[in-house]
């Protein structure tokens, strides 16, 4: 069970690494795995925002809850480090 602790925990987490790197992994339905690239961009009280660039050079703005990390449902990873955001 996901307590207010564990949601103010990982938020935290998320905040320091505002402006850094970051890979998204998450589910995109019917065994598909959806990867995104960006930089996190800023972290509210529910969600969190990732800037993600493509390859046309406009930019994307996603977001993602923090249920969805402690969940395993998006799984992300810090660019500049080598192990998983442990939320």
């Amino acid at each position: 069970m996901i307590v207010k602790s564990d949601l103010e925990t990982c938020r935290k987490d998320m905040q320091t690494n505002i402006g850094k790197r970051i890979r998204l992994r998450s589910n995109g339905g019917r065994k598909r795995t959806i990867v995104q690239e960006g930089i996190l961009d800023s972290c509210y009280p529910n969600v969190f925002t990732v800037r993600c660039t493509k390859m046309n050079k406009y930019s994307e703005l996603v977001s993602f809850s923090y249920i969805d990390v402690l969940t395993r449902v998006v799984e992300i990873a810090v660019e500049a480090e080598v192990e998983a955001c442990k939320c």
